[in-house]
């Protein structure tokens, strides 16, 4: 688990925002090294590491423009649900950046944060959404178009492990929602098609990351299955070699932020906790989350880096699957059916 630190630069600028100030001095006591430097430890899944970078310094420079003080923060990545259970085993976070709600649920279960965690923040605390699409190599030679072309025998399928990273976890609905609707519901006929694709699978990585490295940089399997603002960003850095092909349809993924109430209440820092996440909300925030390939929540620059998105039809969790609870009870669980299919004799 890899932790960035970004620090800002002391900067003599008047104070612009007096209830900033009034954090700013509440706040002065958390500091680790000096008196005016406050620390922050942001705690994410592995495809946000270039936007965070960004996103970062630009905060850094927003909160000293209106504080005069310096901050370091601090960014720990990973899979998603790894990330979840470093927290509730005393990974130290202030807040933390995941790639799906019931993550954070199973934080707020260990009572470092409430249940309703996720009304205290516009769009149910999602300030960017994302959803699934397959890279392939250029030209496509295995002729990968949809879904089924992914339990085919001849086809060889990359994605993370469900058990540890959110992304995988989206992967296996999306499958599951497109299958349930070409089986016209027949669950029997949905997890023989589930097996048949993850027999297909000939490693799980742990994170979204570790999977875009297994299948571009080892050159392993035919297909694989991420996020879409991973793989956006996969063609920017090879155009030449790899192509996007997008199915039918696919789940829309919903990442969500929260503030983790234990552990910014003993350090002093919720303020700083509270703004740096209303950031990710602001015009700065929207923008640069476009810019990184997310869609962003604002309908307003959702429009200006709609031409970046690929066109398809989009289902959510609580159609299909009626919330993150049941999914993760029926699919997820230990003995679950992502279990039945993948732990097979």
């Amino acid at each position: 688990m890899k932790v960035i630190s970004i620090c800002a630069r002391p900067k003599a600028t008047p104070i612009r925002l007096l209830v900033l100030l009034a954090a700013s001095i509440l706040l002065g006591a958390c500091t680790s090294r000096d008196s005016d430097r406050l620390e922050l430890l942001n705690a994410s899944y592995d495809p946000t590491r270039e936007f965070y970078a960004e996103f970062n310094r630009a905060f850094i420079h927003h909160w000293h423009e209106a504080t005069g003080q310096r901050v370091n923060i601090n960014q720990s990545h990973g899979g998603s649900g790894r990330q979840a259970r470093a927290v509730i085993d005393g990974l130290d976070a202030d807040v933390v950046t995941l790639a799906l709600a019931a993550d954070i649920d199973a934080i707020a279960e260990r009572g470092l944060l409430p249940a309703h965690w996720q009304s205290r923040l516009p769009a149910n605390s999602a300030p960017y959404q994302s959803t699934l699409a397959f890279l392939v190599r250029q030209g496509n030679p295995r002729n990968i178009r949809d879904w089924d072309d992914l339990a085919r025998p001849d086809v060889q399928v990359i994605t993370p492990n469900p058990k540890t990273s959110g992304v995988a976890r989206w992967n296996y609905l999306a499958a599951w929602g497109w299958a349930l609707e070409a089986f016209d519901g027949d669950e029997a006929r949905v997890l023989e098609y589930i097996r048949r694709l993850f027999a297909n699978v000939p490693v799980l990585d742990t994170a979204a990351r570790g999977a875009s490295t297994t299948f571009i940089e080892r050159r392993i399997g035919d297909v694989l299955i991420n996020w879409e603002n991973e793989l956006l960003l996969a063609i920017q850095r090879f155009p030449s070699t790899h192509e996007i092909v997008v199915p039918s349809m696919s789940i829309l993924a919903e990442p969500t932020v929260a503030v983790v109430d234990r552990n910014v209440d003993r350090k002093g820092t919720r303020a700083l906790a509270e703004s740096y996440l209303e950031f990710l909300y602001s015009d700065i925030g929207q923008n640069l989350a476009g810019k990184h390939f997310f869609r962003p929540s604002n309908p307003l620059f959702l429009q200006k880096y709609d031409h970046q998105y690929p066109k398809l039809r989009l289902f959510t969790v609580e159609e299909v699957f009626g919330g993150w609870g049941p999914a993760n009870a029926k699919h997820f669980r230990d003995g679950g059916t992502f279990d039945q299919v993948y732990l097979r004799p």
